[in-house]
């Protein structure tokens, strides 16, 4: 291993701690800020029983941008519907609401229905080294079944990180997509400034990783619908939280004069629904992004991805199975689940976050909690 990447090793590793010690920071209900729903246990997509989250970090350097060397604000972030040890496809189904953006294997998901291993969220330039790192994860991993040979097309997706990372330096190795997937675990998710969302701007605050979750109640079947978001959008004076207008409250310090991001959204759930099903709780995300102000701009790329942990052994190279599907009347439950889970996920983004300074010193603020509470405040919205 080279100087560079036994640096890398290093930081893998105070990033891990880092991650762990975010744990202890506070969430956007912590501070009051008021959501509708019943949240699982750990308000977190990994409330779905089998769901595993791994992050990757990479921070390093600082000062004016010397492409190939630095300042480095970037990484990867895996989500593995099963887990790192169950291969078994899952349905699934996709939706964009804008296209200036990149999910790879949507094609085969669309065409298939099924979603067959992870899904990685990275930078825009690092898609392909990401995709190609988990054929090669899977092959080390996994043997041929019944096919009698390997294949795979992974789903890879993005969100642009150059205004605080060296985007074009190609920072992100295929060693940082097998941490990402050899580190995820269930339990509580690491947020902000982590994994794929490292360099990432939302509403021009500090943006990055976020997870909610909720549960339905036994009459609705007891199901649980949980979000993770990388959400890199929004200018600043359309953010609403909680109904208000925080954005317009919250003025100074702007990141940049319009919206340059984009957004990726995962959502599981262990209902058992078929891919056109999931297809629709996709587009369902849409409008909890729009409860924060999201207007899905000309320069976002709004791709979100659902998948079900239900109807396990659906998928058969050669035989007939028979799969179970909630009725479509029964749906709404889910549709307001995932929509309540999504702006509560993007919110604990913004509020995990913290100031990040990166390329030619263009420095993002934190989302500032006591502010963001004296304006909840102010419209009578503090919980």
């Amino acid at each position: 291993m080279n100087k560079g990447r036994r640096v890398a090793g290093m930081l893998l590793l105070v990033c891990s701690l880092q991650a762990a010690i975010a744990q202890t920071k506070p969430r956007a209900r912590d501070l009051g800020v008021p959501f509708e729903g019943t949240p699982g246990p750990l308000n977190a997509i990994t409330d779905v029983k089998g769901v595993e989250v791994g992050h990757t970090t990479l921070i390093s350097g600082s000062g004016p941008l010397r492409v190939g060397v630095g300042p480095v604000r970037t990484g990867v972030t895996a989500v593995l519907p099963r887990g790192r040890d169950n291969s078994d496809p899952v349905f699934a189904g996709w939706f964009t609401e804008n296209g200036n953006g990149e999910m790879t294997g949507t094609t085969w998901v669309e065409e298939s229905g099924f979603l067959e291993g992870p899904v990685m969220i990275t930078n825009t330039h690092s898609v392909g080294v990401v995709r190609d790192a988990v054929i090669a994860w899977r092959v080390k991993h996994g043997q041929p079944k019944e096919s009698e040979y390997w294949w795979s097309l992974p789903v890879v997706a993005e969100t642009w990180d150059g205004w605080l990372n060296d985007v074009n330096g190609f920072h992100v190795h295929p060693e940082d997509a097998f941490h990402a997937l050899e580190s995820a675990r269930g339990g509580a998710v690491a947020e902000g400034n982590v994994g794929g969302g490292t360099g990432m701007i939302c509403y021009e605050f500090k943006g990055g990783i976020g997870t909610a979750s909720r549960k339905l109640t036994e009459k609705q079947g007891g199901y649980t619908v949980g979000v993770l978001v990388q959400c890199n959008h929004g200018s600043r004076d359309i953010l609403r939280i909680a109904g208000v207008p925080v954005g317009q409250e919250i003025s100074e310090d702007p990141a940049y004069p319009k919206d340059r991001g984009s957004i990726i959204v995962v959502v599981a759930t262990d209902a058992p629904l078929l891919p056109h099903q999931l297809k629709r709780v996709a587009r369902r995300v849409t409008l909890g992004l729009g409860r924060n102000g999201g207007i899905a701009g000309n320069g976002s790329g709004d791709i979100f991805i659902a998948f079900s942990t239900a109807n396990s052994g659906a998928y058969s190279y050669e035989h007939s199975t028979t799969p179970t599907m909630m009725a479509n009347d029964q749906l709404d439950a889910v549709f307001q689940a995932t929509v309540e889970a999504t702006e509560e996920a993007e919110v604990n983004a913004m509020v995990a976050a913290q100031t990040m300074v990166g390329i030619n010193n263009h420095r993002v603020i934190a989302l500032p909690h006591e502010k963001l509470r004296e304006v909840l405040r102010k419209y009578h919205r503090l919980r």
